[in-house]
């Protein structure tokens, strides 16, 4: 096991004795996420293009019989939360203690028809993802935890189970109207492969995502701006999403090609086809980012990938408004410093950007991007670089 996660098991190992005088029958982990490419197509059963980070989300978990679920973390240091199972359903629950609950309702381990006492666990949570950066921290505990239950009461369950289980408890429990994307990039990482999704079939396969043998690094910039998922910005873009289904009776976006945008502007508003166009284009550029990938582009013509990247951020832009401006001058200053490509990820309206960067020119990018933070007296940013990694695991 690399040692920045051996490390992290043993602190939430002894977090859990400290909280529960006990020690954890196991120590599970999942990672937060960067998603390479196609924004705001999940719930739009289109396709998108995440890969797994270094960043986890540790738990350690002893099961239980009594029909409780306890939860203590090492990032909210109060006493521990003692839940009963069988009053767990949506909206019973609030504040960060929601997101494991809503995996434990959505595995079928609590609520009132659950069996008594039959999904109880003690749960201490330890995490280094950072929180509103469009990092998928929320993913990140939701699917550690669902595998610390699941292998705790032998649940059976496939990964695409527990990753939809874990969208549900997000959708339903905490209200945030998430898709899958960040669930299966947790759940199906590989180091050196970025997962490609097809959100209608619920299908997920890892595509080759060599960064060292190319010479690349993707410089991450956090521009600590916070973000909500559950706030009005994300769910009124799904709300638009969903509008310009029904007027162009489709079943979801994906159904709607770049050929179709001429017709569809005639019957929508003009916000709504803007909506629209972002969620055609980025899928397009998806399957194009895939295909040069699966073809060797990375290493040959690197350009290929970093122009799409670009493109996606001004979609995303121009007609999804979801970027700010600090995320706009981070990838703007990124291909100014000689980035190849560079774009928001995640939902939008404050975290991060990435930028595919030359190996020799990513010290550069970040100081470039510092300096120019500096000069519009926003925040400093929070400057690293991100790896594909594996996804979740049981790590003791």
């Amino acid at each position: 096991m690399p040692a920045h996660l051996d490390a992290l098991a043993d602190a939430t190992a002894r977090g859990f004795a400290d909280a529960y005088g006990r020690d954890c029958e196991g120590v599970w982990s999942a990672p937060g996420r960067v998603n390479l490419i196609g924004e705001h197509t999940d719930y739009n059963e289109g396709f998108v293009l995440p890969f797994a980070i270094a960043a986890r989300t540790s738990v350690a978990a002893r099961r239980r019989n009594d029909g409780v679920l306890a939860l203590a973390s090492a990032q909210f240091p109060a006493k521990v939360r003692h839940i009963r199972l069988a009053k767990i359903r949506p909206k019973t629950v609030t504040g960060w203690p929601a997101y494991p609950a809503g995996v434990a309702w959505a595995l079928g381990l609590a609520g009132p028809d659950a069996a008594a006492g039959a999904g109880g666990a003690s749960l201490y949570i330890n995490s280094v993802v950072p929180t509103g950066s469009g990092l998928s921290s929320s993913a990140a505990l939701d699917c550690a935890v669902a595998l610390a239950l699941h292998d705790l009461h032998g649940l059976g369950a496939g990964r695409a189970e527990l990753a939809l289980a874990c969208q549900r408890a997000e959708n339903e429990m905490v209200g945030a109207p998430t898709g899958i994307m960040d669930q299966f990039a947790s759940l199906f990482g590989q180091h050196g492969s970025a997962v490609f999704i097809d959100c209608r079939s619920v299908h997920g396969e890892n595509v080759p995502l060599p960064l060292e043998t190319a010479g690349l690094e993707i410089v991450l910039a956090d521009t600590r701006e916070q973000h909500k998922h559950a706030a009005g910005g994300y769910a009124d873009r799904r709300a638009s999403c969903d509008r310009a289904a029904r007027a162009l009776g489709v079943r979801a976006l994906r159904d709607v090609g770049v050929g179709d945008l001429d017709k569809a502007a005639d019957g929508l508003d003009a916000e709504t086809f803007r909506r629209l166009r972002h969620v055609v284009t980025e899928n397009e550029r998806v399957l194009a980012a895939v295909a040069s990938l699966r073809a060797g582009d990375l290493e040959s013509d690197p350009a290929v990938l970093g122009g799409l990247l670009t493109a996606s951020h001004a979609s995303m832009r121009d007609d999804f408004e979801i970027t700010t401006p600090a995320l706009d001058l981070a990838a703007a200053t990124a291909v100014e410093a000689g980035a190849v490509g560079a774009r928001m990820t995640g939902g939008g309206f404050g975290g991060a950007i990435i930028a595919l960067v030359a190996r020799e020119r990513a010290a550069a990018t970040a100081d470039a991007i510092t300096a120019a933070f500096a000069r519009a007296g926003f925040t400093a940013p929070r400057l690293s670089t991100v790896t594909p990694s594996d996804g979740a695991r049981r790590d003791r």
